[in-house]
């Protein structure tokens, strides 16, 4: 769909599906389901993934930073002082001057520390970063980091990695309602349908991982879910028939005998 791309903080993406790169059985794999997903945002974990040390394998040698944009990101960090210095090492490294912001509060959920993220966020972007937060699905959080300077805000559908789908759908409804940034769908995607959903919802882009790298066939699930995308973004454009209580006809009835 060339004449719908995604344009945040003036740079513009051709694909909205976004992928992380955890959990592959090697970079090869990696690579091939990043292909299957047509993505061409990659995000990386700074403290797991080596793209730092250019001495050793490297997942950066198998994706051309011509042909995709890597998002570094600060999986991990459980406070703001390890996300800020994980987010300055990804810069410094040469990597980008984009974050994917994490400061989890919670081990066993993975939610966000959202105080720590806000607080995060602005000293992030008084440096220069581009900060595309991930948070929880409270409309008033993802207003105040819209406030503090991000221009994409990235909801959670569900738990990271739980595959549950949207558990919220009103208020990721409101969140697209009243927030005037990109909105990226992050974490908790299970299936193709979730995605669709999403983006039938109006979602800027959906960002997943585990779906795809954790599925029997990752290649064929990341095609799915390219297709679940591109099928989810054409409804919304296209506008869906309002909901009845009753049937109508689909054939005219006038002037029958």
């Amino acid at each position: 769909m060339i004449d719908d791309r995604l344009t945040i903080a003036g740079r513009e993406f051709k694909s909205r599906l976004w992928v992380g790169t955890g959990k592959y059985k090697d970079f090869e794999e990696t690579k091939k389901a990043i292909d299957a997903a047509g993505a061409d945002v990659v995000t990386v974990a700074v403290r797991r993934v080596n793209i730092t040390d250019r001495q050793s394998e490297n997942l950066l040698d198998y994706l051309n930073p011509k042909e995709y944009t890597i998002l570094p990101n600060t999986a991990g960090c459980y406070t703001v002082d390890d996300a800020l210095r994980y987010a300055r090492l990804a810069r410094a490294a040469g990597v980008s001057d984009l974050i994917k912001l994490e400061v989890i509060g919670d081990e066993r959920t993975l939610f966000p520390d959202t105080a720590g993220l806000v607080e995060a966020a602005k000293i992030l972007v008084k440096e220069g970063f581009i900060v595309l937060p991930y948070t929880n699905d409270d409309p008033i959080v993802a207003q105040k980091l819209v406030d503090v300077g991000c221009p994409a805000v990235m909801p959670l559908a569900a738990p990271i990695g739980s595959g549950l789908g949207i558990r919220n759908p009103y208020n990721l409804k409101i969140i697209l309602e009243t927030i005037k940034v990109p909105i990226v769908v992050d974490a908790g995607v299970g299936t193709a349908s979730d995605a669709a959903l999403a983006m039938e919802y109006g979602a800027d882009a959906v960002l997943m991982n585990t779906a795809i790298a954790g599925a029997k066939d990752p290649i064929m699930m990341a095609e799915a879910m390219k297709l679940g995308i591109d099928a989810g973004r054409l409804a919304y454009r296209a506008g869906r028939i309002p909901r009845k209580l009753y049937a109508t006809a689909s054939s005219p009835i006038e002037g029958m005998l």
